[in-house]
């Protein structure tokens, strides 16, 4: 029997949190660093690539998702290797949707944050024109 539908949704989740904090949080930077540096200066095209997966999100996605279909052995639809294929390239999709949100609050925290830094500026500086 396949699992009902909606641990897709929930699979996601760790493969979108494990690919996000690998590729752009500050605790992996310096890993990342390498990567990106060995991803343009080795000559094997096998190797640029290889390093270059630790470098972006979607493509990590998708070694995180084989990791993870391989733990749970979450199918999707077929109970054979077909619903492995499409449980994959759901998951990494769904994956992909949640970090693009949390990507967009991101920037809206941002964008407050630095309005709000702009009218304590202000405020400190005795302008108190909107």
């Amino acid at each position: 029997m396949t699992p009902p539908i909606y641990w897709i949704f929930i699979l996601a989740i760790p493969v979108a949190c494990i690919a996000w904090t690998v590729t752009k949080e500050e605790v992996f930077r310096e890993p990342r660093e390498f990567c990106v540096e060995r991803s343009k200066s080795c000559k094997s095209l096998f190797q640029r690539k290889l390093f270059y997966m630790f470098t972006c999100e979607y493509c990590f996605s998708h070694y995180v998702t084989i990791l993870l279909l391989i733990l749970t052995k979450y199918t999707l639809l077929y109970p054979d290797w077909r619903g492995y294929i499409l449980a994959g390239f759901s998951i990494v999709w769904i994956a992909n949707v949640y970090m693009s949100l949390y990507n967009l609050v991101r920037i809206d925290l941002k964008k407050i944050k630095l309005t709000a830094q702009k009218e304590e500026e202000k405020l400190k500086n005795g302008d108190l024109s909107p």
